[in-house]
Formats: structure tokens, sequence, C-alpha cells
């Protein structure tokens, strides 16, 4: 458990717009262990995202560009090997869920033709073989009726369906990696227990590390293993989850927290944490949450803090434990 599967250093994303450069990723350092399951939080626009196109080599150019840094995934970098090489890694070792199944399925392909797609590229099954194959990897994540199903469009599936052959198509090359990128958004609440659910037991049976991007913490706190908290494009805390939500430490990550409704709670009004998150062709000088942080002193406002260990693990970018 010890050994890490991917290590992200110094990760540099920038989009080129007709208003400038925008740093939407600046600097991030993560990394992931084989088998674990790593949460990475944030508001909308923080990064996350990002993030995970950039590990895919799948951000748009242009306007999108890695401009820096390093993303060793069992001792190569991604961020230097060439493109038929990554065809090679993607969806074979590293695989995503995307966040919206409806427009990341092929409206004009059938269910089997989509994830036997995957296993004719890289594992060279005939046409048969691979329908067989999806039949069998739709009957793994609980799809009913997995020989008819196979032969449906996306538009004939339910939303829970659709994540569901999402999770399959991820999962038909036994990936190393599967990043998750939201995978519970738009789906109902007992529909979204049923997809972590599912998403543990692979993780289990078959020993995938998972990078789950989410901004919700109830999720974080059913499935994950350690937690990476971003703001502006910078992780600004990291740790494992039971520290995390027992002893936060940065002032975002603590207001996060305290957003979450609680049953026990008869408080009139949710607390929210005051403004928005700086838009990325805008960041304020020194730390990028001191015009939001009720903690903030002068210095906040003129250098930006480290992101240093507070204890084994635990590590904050805040100048009230520097």
């Amino acid at each position: 458990m010890s050994e890490k599967l991917l290590e992200i250093s110094g990760l540099r994303t920038h989009f080129f717009t007709d208003h400038g450069e925008v740093p939407a990723v600046d600097g991030v350092d993560i990394y992931i262990k084989k088998g674990e399951v790593l949460g990475v939080v944030g508001e909308s626009g923080c990064g996350k995202s990002v993030t995970s196109l950039s590990v895919m080599r799948l951000v748009p150019n242009p306007p999108g560009k890695i401009v820096g840094g390093s993303m060793v995934f069992k001792g190569e970098d991604l961020v230097q090997v060439t493109e038929k090489r990554m065809r090679k890694i993607r969806g074979n070792e590293i695989a995503m869920i995307f966040q919206e199944p409806m427009t990341s399925l092929n409206p004009v392909y059938s269910i089997g033709d989509q994830i036997g797609e995957t296993v004719r590229l890289h594992r060279n099954l005939s046409k048969k073989e691979a329908k067989q194959h999806a039949v069998e990897m739709l009957r793994k994540v609980g799809i009913p009726r997995p020989e008819q199903i196979v032969n449906e469009y996306p538009h004939q599936l339910s939303g829970g369906m659709r994540q569901r052959v999402m999770i399959a198509m991820a999962m038909s090359c036994d990936p190393e990696l599967l990043i998750a990128d939201e995978p519970t958004t738009a789906l109902d609440v007992t529909i979204q227990a049923q997809i972590l659910d599912l998403m543990r037991k692979l993780n289990k049976e078959s020993g995938a590390a998972i990078m789950m991007i989410t901004h919700d913490l109830g999720v974080v706190a059913e499935m994950c293993d350690r937690v990476v908290v971003m703001y502006a494009g910078k992780v600004v805390e990291e740790g494992d989850v039971k520290t995390i939500f027992k002893n936060p430490k940065h002032p975002y990550t603590k207001g996060l927290i305290q957003s979450v409704p609680r049953m026990d709670d008869d408080k009139d009004r949710l607390y929210s944490i005051p403004g928005n998150v700086p838009t990325p062709g805008s960041m304020p000088k020194g730390c990028r949450f001191a015009p939001r942080c009720e903690y903030v002193v002068s210095k906040c406002s003129e250098e930006m803090p480290d992101l240093i260990e507070l204890e084994f693990g635990h590590k904050s970018r805040c100048w009230l434990q520097q």
C-alpha cells in the first residue's frame, strides 16, 4: 500500500485566451498509492477537473496546455510521453469516468460497441469476443438483462444505468488507476449510494486505485482513505480522512466542513463561506483564500504561504500554522 502509483509534482496547466494566460492548475503536488481511494475536493472552478484531465492528457489544446511539472505513473512521466504511448496507457492502465454520462456516451453507437471498442483496441479481441466481454462487464456492474442492454443505445437507459455503463467501460481493461470526476453529481440519492457501493466493491476486488474528484464531503467521508483540498488552482490541505474531518487546519477546509448540513443542528440558516472563488485570470496577491478568510492578517495579502507538513501526512498552506 505504501508504493506510489502516481506522483504529480508542480503541475501547471494554463489556458491561453484572448484575455491572456490563465493558470487553471498552478503548481499542484498530489500522489496516490496503489489500491487507495483519494478524494480531491473543492468548489467549482478550483482546478479539480483540469487536474484529472491533465493526468489523462485530455486538456483541449488549444486553448489549454500543460506548461510545467511532472506526472510520474509507474516510473514514466506522462507529461513527456508521446501521444502514441499515451493512447496505450489511456483506457488500459488509467481510465476515467466522466462527469455527465449522457454527453460522454456516443448516441449513435450501441452500449456493447462502446464497451467493446476499448478491449478490441487494447486486447486485440474479435468483435464477438468483445461483445461477450461487454455483457460480462455489464453484469459485473449490476445491470439487469445485460444480453439485451448490450444492444441498446444510451438514450434508452436511465441516468443511473448510464453511469454504470461508464464504470463498465472504465473497468473493462482492469486499469490500475481509475479517475472518477463527480461520478454521482446528476443522480438521485439512492442511485448515488448504489454507484458508490459499486465503486468500493470494484476497488476491493480489482485493487484499482481510485482518484475521486468531488465537491461532496459526504462522498469523501464514506469512500476515501486520504483527501486533498484544492482552492483556486492550488492544494491548500491534505491528510487522511479522519484527520481532515476531526482536525481541519486550513480556514477553507473548516468552512467546507461547517457548510455541510447536520441532522442534529437546529440553526435557522446554513453556514456558507462568504465571497466567491477568484477567477483564474485575476488571482489575489498572497494567499488566494485571504479575501474570504475570517482569520486574515496583513501577511496573508502579501505573500503566498507554503504547503507545510504539520504532522505525519497532514499538510496545510496557511500562515496560521507557519
